[in-house]
């Protein structure tokens, strides 16, 4: 699921995230850049953008094509490490309640596949704090992969939801419920439809799987790996493992601005 972060509502930061954060930069999907378009088109200005939770960079990159400055924090040094360069991007670890940023100082912040780790209420806090009138804020999440063969897709679903669900952490409920019971006291807007898609051999959605937190907890749990176990069926179902394949994700978007 999403980024390094804080576990909402916990006091102590638990990094998820970390030990695969190589994994993470290489195998995750892109971010889509007509959300990326969208969240920087609510901006009021365009002089500075926080990316929070950024992860490997992927939005951060992505913004900094319509800001002069793009601030891009994750709690998770190993994600910043493997973070993507970019000379309008300046990357920080931080954790999201307590960013570092000046008063006032960024018109638009967002969160890409992250805002289920935080603490809310003390990350908004900070949102009032370092937002200028009127920004914008935009987080997104993306839900399970659905893919454009039968037969894969249905075992690709019962690895997701049969063999990992009792390892996947509660906070990624939140995005299962499609971000709907998550408090967001801005003045909300109601976005366009957006989709996720990439186009994939076998290796890439399997390499994506194994950046799933859910992943690892089950291999700490059981000794055994889920990914490896669930391949030859996978294999079978897809057919030639160098054929590429339509991959699908619902995006679901929170957006509006601070008064």
């Amino acid at each position: 699921m999403g980024a390094g972060e804080r576990e909402a509502g916990r006091s102590g930061f638990e990094d998820h995230f970390s030990p695969l954060a190589a994994r993470y930069a290489s195998c995750r999907p892109s971010q889509p850049a007509a959300v990326i378009s969208y969240a920087a088109s609510l901006a009021p200005r365009r002089r500075a953008a926080w990316d929070c939770g950024t992860g490997s960079g992927q939005a951060a990159v992505g913004l900094a094509a319509s800001f002069e400055r793009v601030h891009a924090t994750d709690a998770s040094a190993a994600q910043i490490a493997h973070a993507t360069p970019h000379p309008r991007v300046e990357y920080r670890v931080a954790p999201a309640e307590a960013s570092g940023l000046s008063d006032g100082s960024v018109d638009l912040v967002t969160v890409a596949q992250a805002l289920h780790w935080f603490d809310l209420d003390a990350f908004y806090r900070e949102v009032e704090r370092v937002a200028t009138p009127g920004a914008a804020v935009v987080v997104w999440s993306y839900g399970d992969a659905r893919i454009d063969a039968p037969a894969a897709d249905a075992l690709f679903r019962e690895l997701t939801r049969g063999t990992l669900q009792p390892d996947w952490p509660p906070e990624t409920r939140l995005v299962e419920q499609g971000y709907r019971t998550i408090p967001f006291p801005f003045r909300e807007v109601i976005p366009p439809p957006f989709e996720l898609t990439a186009s994939w051999r076998l290796e890439e959605l399997l390499g994506y799987a194994r950046t799933w937190s859910a992943t690892a907890r089950h291999v700490r749990r059981t000794g055994r790996d889920p990914i490896a176990e669930a391949e030859p069926g996978l294999a079978r179902a897809w057919g030639d493992p160098a054929e590429r394949r339509r991959v699908r994700w619902p995006i679901v978007i929170r957006a509006g601005h601070l008064t």
